[in-house]
């Protein structure tokens, strides 16, 4: 625990865990204001545009605390990784600063057009200004991804005299393939999440037998295309990243799986603990072949297991990449289930009486950002113990001027700054929950 690498290592997973609680929902948003913008223009009923008004402020607040939080994470570049970013910066600082001057201020420019705009401009301009949020959104998304592809499975670089990364091929760096893999997965988990807030909205409101358009509109659209980004989430968009960290990341591979020893026909581990020590997974319950045919598409491949494997090369903290995976994939098969149910009874017509799935529905929305966070801790415990994988070690990428007591000092003075920002953050949510989709009243549609 004195090491400061530890400690670096955890302020930077916390602010990009807690960071990350807000982008995954206005990535996914942006796309809902968008459906519910264009069901407005095919149906002409102002109950839509009532909807995309309400979740506009929404994301509003969600964007908000999202550029509160991560501003942090930018100054760790220079303090806390100093020597990552000395040596990284030619390559990744393309990608961030397109994200910051291309995206982000396509998305803040028109995000205020969206919440104040309306009256000034009119319904076709606040219509494109939706339009220009999303792609804002999810460019803003990509070039993100793209940074972290690089760190994952470098591409496009060369190395110069003085041993710094620099672009080669920018095109290359740029369109990465793992960052396509990796951006198309994110994107649609973004969507999960919010299809699960906007259903879980509408099952309130439909407990409370209020705003029954909206109760209509959230259910019927939350749910649709929140099981279709259930199934999208996990094939073909986790099924491909899942063969590429095959391909690329054998050790991350046998770690997720707690795979010790090679073979084929490998195993998955529905449940099980696993002991490091011994090198073990105890009281498993296990199918054969599934991981042999996830990781290369045939059930008697080949899958290296980590004894075969330079312990040096390990993810240094396997239990918790085991259980970080098992997560994510144990609750995406549940979205399906709930949304494939959910599915049912709508087109059954029956959901409105069945309550008991209506709490379900109400009560399910903080799973979705739980297995984005432990997707996120798969893939950077996967990673480890690299920075950039194969090229660069997490200890020789931390800076020797900040010791350990500074960063924990930091790291405290973070935690309490989030935890006021967060009250902050669901009394403001809460706030226009309760006041829900009021009819606007704005300029009719020309």
């Amino acid at each position: 625990m004195s090491d400061p690498v530890f400690w670096h290592r955890l302020q930077f997973g916390f602010t990009a865990a807690y960071h990350y609680l807000f982008p995954q929902l206005t990535m996914g948003l942006a796309l809902f204001i968008v459906v519910f913008k264009l069901l407005a223009r095919r149906t002409g009923k102002e109950a839509y545009q009532d909807s995309a008004r309400f979740w506009i402020r929404i994301f509003g607040i969600n964007f908000a605390v999202g550029v509160v939080t991560g501003i942090p994470m930018e100054f760790q570049f220079g303090t806390n990784w100093a020597r990552f970013s000395a040596r990284t910066g030619g390559v990744i600082g393309q990608t961030l600063a397109m994200e910051g001057m291309f995206a982000f201020f396509l998305e803040s420019t028109f995000l205020g057009v969206l919440i104040w705009g309306e009256r000034k401009f009119g319904r076709k301009v606040h219509d494109l200004a939706a339009w220009a949020l999303f792609l804002g959104t999810w460019l803003s998304g990509y070039f993100i991804i793209a940074t972290n592809a690089f760190m994952q499975h470098p591409v496009g670089y060369r190395v110069a005299a003085d041993g710094s990364l620099q672009i080669a091929d920018f095109f290359a760096f740029l369109f990465n393939p793992w960052a396509l893999v990796q951006y198309a997965h994110n994107m649609i988990a973004s969507v999960v999440t919010a299809a699960f807030v906007v259903t879980a909205v509408g099952a309130l409101y439909a407990l409370r037998d209020v705003h029954a358009e909206q109760v209509k509109i959230f259910l019927r659209t939350g749910i649709i295309v929140g099981l279709a980004a259930s199934v999208l989430v996990a094939f073909p968009t986790g099924d491909t990243q899942g063969k590429m960290v095959a391909k690329h990341q054998p050790a991350a591979l046998a770690a997720m799986e707690g795979r010790w020893h090679s073979g084929t026909w490998a195993e998955i581990n529905i449940i099980g603990q696993p002991d490091v020590a011994r090198r073990r997974i105890d009281n498993p319950i296990r199918v054969p072949g599934i991981l042999s045919f996830i990781a290369y598409g045939s059930f008697d491949s080949m899958v290296k297991g980590l004894s075969e494997i330079p312990m040096d090369d390990w993810p240094p903290n396997v239990e918790l990449l085991y259980y970080s995976f098992h997560i994510m994939v144990g609750l995406g098969t549940i979205f399906i289930a709930i949304m494939g149910l959910a599915a049912f009874l709508l087109w059954r017509k029956r959901l409105a009486k069945a309550r008991w799935m209506l709490w379900i529905l109400m009560l399910a929305f903080p799973f979705p950002y739980i297995a984005n966070t432990a997707g996120w801790m798969t893939a950077e415990l996967g990673r480890q113990p690299w920075l950039v994988f194969g090229l660069m070690r997490t200890r020789d990428g931390a800076s020797h001027l900040v010791h350990g007591g500074q960063t924990v000092f930091t790291l405290l003075g973070f935690a309490g700054l989030y935890v006021v920002l967060g009250f902050l953050f669901l009394y403001l949510i809460m706030r226009e929950i309760a006041h829900g989709p009021i009819p606007h009243g704005g300029p009719a549609a020309h």
